[in-house]
């Protein structure tokens, strides 16, 4: 059995990570935002020297995409700053460092998925303090950092897209879903078996892409969900992204290569339509 630390683990992924981890009989050690300020190096490497976890997962992040455009710098400080306090508290300490990124790092104008291998290169704010704090994983632990992006995700422990249109089903006789923005739903629950089989396997640090198999657009999705819910998906209609502007623009190509999987000896995640489906009991409970 292993000791971990895991920041950030409020969120959703954090609590579906915690909750795994527990269930497989590891210590752990979760920390939310209110129990531990990323951006605050002492007390940081208080956390790593005290928890003297064999690995640290952060899942803790600045995810305000939009605010990000207008508070670039303290989103640096979390996102960059904050993994630089945490990737040297792991080089000191030893512990191995899983990293949670996000397809933001690239551009969303390619025409194939992005291979874990491709040159970042972000569009907004928040995908450049996305992309400071992979650099400080990989600068600091080339050996023992490992740089986990997903993307689309949806849980059943906070706000997203595929709850929201739970909601929505049931709100209104018809919804607009954009239609030009293509990625890969992804179920928080999932990312955390990755995360967790990333580390026991004893992998490669590097960089992963821990998303769906398969892709679709917004509006594929929202028809998705009203047919598990047993609604007509003709109640949705696709729309451009221009109907809904936003200070920090969509990628209208979010789609990510899962190469390093195989290369690791690990499955990557499933269909997004077979793992939506799994998913559905625990979402439609929440």
């Amino acid at each position: 059995m292993s000791r971990w630390l895991v920041t950030g683990a409020g969120g959703m992924l954090g609590r579906d990570l915690v909750a795994a981890l527990e269930r497989d009989g590891d210590t752990v050690t979760a920390l939310t935002r209110r129990d531990l300020d990323i951006t605050a190096g002492a007390a940081v490497r208080a956390a790593v020297r005290d928890g003297r976890p064999d690995v640290v997962v952060n899942c803790a992040a600045w995810t305000a995409v939009d605010e990000a455009e207008l508070k670039e710098h303290e989103a640096l400080r979390v996102n960059g700053d904050g993994v630089a306090n945490i990737a040297a508290a792991c080089a000191d300490g030893g512990a191995r460092l899983v990293h949670m990124s996000s397809d933001y790092v690239f551009g969303g104008d390619a025409r194939r998925p992005y291979a874990e291998t491709a040159t970042p290169a972000p569009r907004t704010a928040y995908g450049r303090t996305k992309l400071a704090g992979e650099q400080a994983v990989l600068g600091r632990l080339p050996g023992s950092g490992y740089v986990v992006r997903a993307a689309w995700l949806y849980g059943a422990h906070g706000p997203n897209f595929v709850n929201t249109m739970i909601r929505l089903e049931r709100e209104r006789p018809a919804i607009d879903v954009v239609d030009d923005q293509r990625g890969q739903p992804t179920w928080t629950v999932d990312v955390a078996g990755q995360v967790i089989a990333l580390v026991r396997s004893g992998a490669v640090a590097g960089v992963y892409h821990a998303t769906s198999s398969a892709d679709t657009t917004w509006f594929g999705l929202a028809q998705e969900i009203f047919r598990l819910l047993g609604a007509d998906p003709a109640r949705v209609s696709p729309v451009a992204s221009g109907a809904y502007p936003r200070p920090a623009p969509r990628p209208g190509y979010s789609v990510l290569g899962h190469g390093a999987w195989a290369a690791a000896g690990i499955e990557p995640i499933g269909n997004w339509r077979q793992r939506l489906r799994q998913a559905f009991p625990a979402l439609t409970a929440a």
